[in-house]
């Protein structure tokens, strides 16, 4: 069957193509194949820089860094190479060793023909891997996902704004308690959700560069001379990049792998985002199942396949079973990640195939969001409405202020008014008349209204 949207196996490639296409930038086949040969050319200079291969001419070194001329015709080829053998290369069933040798013939019809035996010189696969990979997620995070997380974020700030001072029903263990604000609600998500992007935004992330147990046992047998730990550690910042908070670092303590714990650092900062998010799509469910927020239907749209009325907060919904299924994903990476069986296994090779399945549902989640959010009109008069039919929540404002007075018992008091009661104001009036406090207190106990009792809330909404 040929491969298109409507024949993919996995959603994210199929029905959610449109959303997730910018990913294959950093998590394709072909891309990893790419960030590959750049680590593979780069070594190259490095190795010429450090005095162990001839030099190189500027024009060598431009051909060598121009990773963009790499076309999906050769990465067919390294396919081959990998699966079947191309020409009088046999095959390698090694993704890796097949680069090698796509590289060591491509090298051979220019002018570096004399240096191709030194490619992929004294390194291991994962050399190469670890620190392609960390390039692939960094640019990932950086040119997709932060994009998306800035823009979702700008949408919460301007519900933030416009509604600082919206008063609403709180409710504590889903029954009416203290009133707040949509907006200093709203705040809440917006500032935890920040925090973890925060820390993704500015991860640093540990590679390994030296060789095959992580000892640098073949570049000292064959080259005693070089300083290897600190070519390494050069090495490694040339890969870092002006103006990037996500910083590349060489870890001098590694077996064959490098123990990927700050990729579960970051893999976990990502997860509890997204459980943010969670929490945010489920109160937005429930805003809109209760009449407080409304969804302006689209021209067309449906919302059930036999209620004609219906409009379906899908959105949410959504984007809460998308970033599921990456927590999913990225709880598994931080839990198998950073465990290998003594120097190495290949268990994580397979996992780490799976980086983009966890990105690309993130992705869709925040789209998601964003989709929900500007279909969305806040109900202005059903949240007052619905605040006004529980005077009750005044019952802590008044004990609390009758504590200050010096009245005996009071949350007694009020707890015999309210609990387990449905009381009014006038309910109120006539228990603060028989208050033993001064007329200006009592003054000031009858002027509360649900609706101006919110505390700090609006200042807290708008706080930077």
């Amino acid at each position: 069957m040929e491969l298109n949207k409507l024949t993919a196996v996995s959603s994210i490639d199929g029905r959610y193509r449109g959303i997730t296409a910018p990913l294959s930038e950093y998590f394709s086949e072909f891309a990893l194949m790419r960030a590959r040969i750049r680590v593979e050319m780069e070594y190259l200079i490095a190795l010429s820089e450090a005095g162990l291969v001839r030099k190189f001419t500027d024009e060598e070194k431009s051909w060598l860094r121009n990773s963009q001329s790499f076309t999906l015709e050769h990465a067919e080829i390294i396919k081959k190479i990998e699966k079947e053998g191309y020409g009088n290369i046999p095959a390698t069933n090694h993704d890796v060793k097949a680069v090698e040798y796509f590289i060591t013939g491509q090298l051979g019809k220019t002018s570096l023909s004399d240096v191709s035996g030194w490619v992929h010189f004294a390194l291991t696969s994962e050399d190469v891997d670890n620190i392609a990979q960390a390039v692939l997620l960094r640019g990932a995070i950086e040119s997709v996902l932060s994009p998306a997380a800035r823009e979702l974020t700008e949408k919460l700030e301007a519900l933030i704004n416009e509604y600082a001072d919206t008063a609403m029903l709180a409710r504590t263990h889903g029954q009416p308690a203290s009133p707040t604000t949509f907006g200093k609600e709203i705040k809440i998500y917006l500032e935890r959700f920040r925090r973890q992007v925060k820390q993704v935004a500015n991860s640093s992330i540990l590679v390994k560069f030296a060789g095959a147990t992580g000892n640098y046992n073949a570049q000292i047998a064959a080259a005693p001379e070089i300083d290897w730990q600190n070519f390494s550690k050069e090495f490694v910042e040339r890969f870092n990049k002006d103006g990037s908070p996500v910083r590349f670092e060489l870890n001098p303590f590694a077996a064959q792998t490098e123990p990927h714990d700050t990729y579960a650092e970051l893999f976990d900062a990502l997860r509890r985002g997204n459980t943010v998010l969670i929490d945010f799509a489920q109160d937005m469910w429930r805003y809109i199942s209760d009449g407080w927020i409304s969804q302006k239907p689209k021209e067309g749209e449906v919302g059930s396949s036999t209620m004609p009325h219906k409009v379906n907060p899908i959105d949410f919904e959504n984007a809460e079973g998308n970033l599921e299924v990456a927590n999913s994903f990225f709880e598994l990476f931080s839990r198998v990640l950073p465990v290998s069986r003594l120097q190495r296994d290949l268990s994580d090779s397979t996992i780490k195939r799976n980086f983009g399945t966890a990105f690309a549902h993130t992705l869709i989640a925040y789209k998601s969001l964003l989709r929900g959010l500007g279909k969305i009109d806040i109900n202005k008069e059903a949240m007052l409405s619905e605040l006004q039919a529980h005077p009750e929540v005044l019952a802590e404002a008044i004990q609390t202020i009758l504590r200050r007075e010096g009245v005996a018992m009071p949350y007694e008091k009020l707890k015999q008014l309210t609990r387990g009661r449905q009381v009014s104001l006038e309910d109120f009036a006539k228990f603060i008349d028989e208050l033993p406090v001064s007329g200006e207190v009592k003054n000031r106990l009858k002027a509360l209204r649900p609706e101006n009792y919110i505390g700090l809330a609006a200042e807290i909404a708008r706080k930077n």
